[in-house]
């Protein structure tokens, strides 16, 4: 079988220029105390950015393929790295996202046996991402769309996104959901800790996803495929709460005191959500995801360069998966998202 890493990440020197020049957030900055570059999300929240990780998001070509290789991973989904480019004044987003796209298309069409690729829009001018989108699956060959859990001060669920949600229905290209630091203040009192990647990526991401079934959008595009990190930021384990409002009689008796939807929430989780293993590996969060979502909605996913993929492989190959379910996760489920070797 073949192995196909759905969570992989790049970026482009363009990119962690922008960072720099950036006046407003996000930035790379040096701390003063000690004198470290971070990525600043927010004011506060600063994601600690070492020269390793970034040399690992530019590399593209032998050192990236050699790692693969270490790991035994036949393919990655090549994505650009949060904060990706929808904060940016619009006019440098749309540039940023044509460049990356660009540079991720060529790196595929260099490795079409080794790279596959998202590709990144510049929101806030949603006329640009439509075209933006059509142009990338269509003549640069990208499969899908990666984002982010917020856009600075608006979530993905707002209206005025659904025609690039309409797009990517049309196109029949799924939408990478990643984390970026929670714009909730709440969530940035104690830095990345509590804002980044042990909880509020997760928690901000999985919120993002509920919004979108609350406000309609699976009805209004019913097809629409989304993609989740780290075992789908625990929705899984809410499979059964999720519903409450939905399930309860004296709350569905009491019309509009819910929004109004064709399923109950935990039928578009199980049917418009798929996810991935990323930088998640505690043998009850894959059970649970198992057992709720099912085998054939779990694929691979490495978060490299900001985890490991020999650690990540290590995990999933210590899970004693049957022959049937390892192909599943690896390579079979790949194909319901147009990505086949």
């Amino acid at each position: 079988m073949k192995k196909i890493d759905f969570e992989v990440h790049f970026a482009t020197q363009s990119w962690v220029d922008a960072l720099y020049a950036n006046e407003d957030f996000p930035q790379f900055r040096h701390d003063p105390a000690s004198k470290n570059r971070r990525l600043f999300y927010f004011p506060g929240a600063g994601e600690p950015y070492g020269d390793v990780i970034i040399d690992k998001l530019l590399e593209l070509g032998e050192p990236r393929l050699k790692l693969m290789d270490e790991a035994g991973i036949d393919m990655a989904v090549i994505s650009l790295t949060s904060p990706g480019i929808e904060r940016f004044e619009t006019k440098r987003s749309v540039e940023l996202a044509r460049e990356a796209n660009d540079v991720l298309a060529a790196a595929c069409d260099a490795h079409p046996d080794r790279y596959a690729g998202y590709c990144a829009l510049p929101v806030r001018d949603v006329d640009a991402s439509v075209k933006e989108l059509e142009r990338s699956v269509k003549d640069l060959g990208l499969v899908g769309w990666k984002t982010h859990c917020n856009y600075g001060d608006i979530y993905l669920d707002d209206k005025r996104f659904w025609p690039i949600l309409a797009k990517c229905e049309e196109l029949d290209a799924p939408i990478y959901l990643h984390p970026t630091m929670s714009k909730m203040e709440e969530l940035r009192t104690y830095g990345v800790a509590l804002a980044g990647p042990p909880f509020g990526f997760g928690v901000e991401t999985a919120l993002v996803m509920y919004r979108l079934i609350l406000s309609g959008a699976f009805d209004a595009f019913p097809k629409l495929k989304l993609v989740l990190g780290h075992y789908g930021e625990f929705l899984p384990f809410l499979m059964h709460r999720i519903d409450w409002a939905y399930a309860r009689p004296h709350v569905v008796a009491d019309i509009g005191a819910t929004p109004q939807l064709k399923r109950r929430p935990s039928d578009y989780l199980r049917e418009n959500m798929w996810v991935s293993t990323s930088g998640n590996y505690l043998p009850a969060a894959f059970q649970c995801t198992k057992d709720t979502l099912g085998m054939e909605r779990i694929l691979l996913g490495t978060d490299h360069p900001y985890d490991s993929m020999q650690e990540c492989m290590g995990f999933l190959e210590g899970l004693g998966l049957s022959e049937a379910e390892r192909t599943m996760l690896y390579e079979s489920n790949a194909a319901a998202l147009g990505v086949k070797l």
